[in-house]
């Protein structure tokens, strides 16, 4: 006898096919606000991301704390946190801001950026806000992770937005945001616990835009030097060399509504944007940010293809790779 499906029956099972691939945003339950995502693949072989955790319909940006997350298919994550604290801190009490990490010496580390300070929006003049960049070491990759020098790396040129890239000779190189110090670069000691020589100008081609967020990846050869192009759209530079000089690529992503963060990283073949969305959320007046992902496509000469956000997203990874493994 053949089994016949209600309306309200069919449309159950329509929307749950849907909504498997509807992934964007990620989903990390609990209602989490997350932004700033740096995506990294550990020896372990699972995804994980770091991100800042925006408070409930926050009007600011003073944040306090910091998440990690990890999947093995992209669309199920676990959540871990918080990793670290503004409370844990000594010498921040405000801006857990984007932070990035990295794994050697068979140690995880995070690089953070946090303050102190007011930002007077009304009358900047009168700011006092201030950020530098610290390190926490930690045994495993979701934490706890405890501050390891007790101390920004530095305290001028003010700092935040940290990316971190360990070459292939295992040299660390740091990239960030900082005021008036943009598109510089500082070598890490391979402890990670600090800074080789003093912060080196990088050659950008002629091109330097106001820029936040930085994320440098390699590529078959060729280094990436990614970032949101006014706080909002990203855009890329490439060079043979980390420390450039760097050729200016031109836009990955355009603008929506508000500032952008984000990372590029290979995943099982797969090369995948994570980033944030300002988008409606129930209970809050205002949009405010979820991290995205997208799929990234390169081009024979190892420029990247323009990125459109979707509601679909990374939801059908596991398909994908089932499929590359047949």
């Amino acid at each position: 006898m053949k089994k016949i499906l209600t309306t309200s029956a069919f449309l159950c099972c329509a929307f749950a096919a849907t909504s498997s691939l509807a992934q964007n945003p990620l989903h990390f339950g609990n209602n989490i606000r997350t932004a700033d995502p740096s995506g990294h693949v550990w020896p372990d072989g699972k995804m994980y991301l770091y991100t800042s955790h925006d408070e409930e319909c926050q009007e600011d940006f003073h944040m306090k704390d910091w998440y990690a997350f990890s999947s093995s298919n992209l669309v199920d994550w676990k959540t871990h946190g918080p990793i670290l604290s503004i409370k844990d801190l000594t010498w921040a009490d405000n801006f857990a801001w984007a932070p990035d990490a990295a794994y050697k010496n068979g140690k995880y580390y995070l690089i953070f950026p946090a303050g102190t300070g007011f930002k007077d929006r009304v009358n900047p003049e009168k700011s006092t806000k201030w950020m530098g960049l610290g390190v926490a070491v930690s045994e495993s990759p979701t934490g706890p992770f405890k501050d390891a020098i007790g101390k920004p790396l530095w305290t001028t040129p003010y700092a935040n937005d940290p990316s971190v890239l360990i070459d292939d000779d295992g040299k660390v190189y740091l990239y960030f945001h900082g005021m008036n110090a943009d598109y510089q670069v500082a070598e890490m000691a391979d402890d990670l616990l600090s800074i080789k020589g003093d912060l080196q100008k990088m050659d950008m081609g002629g091109y330097e835009p106001k820029m936040e967020g930085p994320w440098v990846f390699k590529r078959n050869g060729i280094y990436y030097f990614t970032m949101p192009e006014n706080n909002r759209v990203l855009t890329y530079y490439t060079s043979k060399s980390p420390k450039g000089p760097w050729k200016y690529q031109g836009e990955i992503m355009n603008e929506e509504h508000g500032n952008n963060h984000h990372s590029i990283v290979e995943y099982q073949g797969q090369w995948i944007l994570f980033y944030h969305r300002w988008l409606d959320t129930p209970g809050c007046h205002k949009k405010q940010r979820h991290v995205a992902a997208e799929y990234v496509y390169f081009n024979e000469d190892g420029t990247i293809k323009p990125i459109k956000r979707t509601t679909t997203g990374v939801g059908d990874f596991p398909e994908r790779i089932k499929n590359l493994k047949k």
